[in-house]
């Protein structure tokens, strides 16, 4: 087990990235971010946009390491700009695909099956800056499977492996 952080939550009820990166961000509203989420198994975060969504029940939660942010001298580069749902910093979450690993906030451990990389996209060029995108290759966090049900919170936090991948 380790102590990380979760510096930031992020509940987007509705897709936010439409269009073509080219025509420019979309207006993000405010209340994104919260202090507190609830996961379902295999469903995802309650009022995410990803919620028992068929096409996203093998990945319906988003993780990404704060340390792999790109320098972009903005200090609003966090999961407004990345749309991922949870930023972890002290672990290297890209590290851990096919694993099982989970989060305890101080409620319960709830386990995360991490099932693929969360591939960065040429929005990430208009939302963090020119070259972000590539940046992110590789880094750009994980899409997860929850496996059990919980509450995550800002904060610190325990986090281990259940699973190793390939075990």
């Amino acid at each position: 087990m380790a102590r990380v952080e979760i510096p930031q939550l992020l509940v987007s009820p509705v897709h936010r990235m439409a269009g073509r990166p080219g025509d420019g961000l979309p207006g993000l509203p405010p209340g994104e971010l919260v202090e507190s989420v609830r996961v379902r198994a295999g469903l995802g975060i309650e009022g995410d946009r990803y919620f028992n969504r068929p096409a996203h029940r093998d990945a319906s939660i988003t993780l990404m390491a704060a340390e792999r942010l790109p320098r972009t001298g903005s200090p609003e580069a966090g999961l407004l700009l990345t749309r991922r749902n949870v930023l972890l910093r002290g672990v290297d979450i890209d590290a851990h695909i096919g694993a099982t690993v989970f989060l305890d906030c101080g409620t319960g451990p709830v386990e995360l099956e991490v099932r693929r990389a969360a591939r960065p996209c040429a929005w990430m060029d208009v939302t963090l800056g020119p070259g972000a995108q590539r940046a992110l290759r590789g880094g750009g966090g994980v899409r997860c499977r929850p496996v059990g049900d919980g509450v995550l919170a800002v904060g610190d936090a325990e986090f281990g492996v259940v699973r190793a991948a390939g075990a």
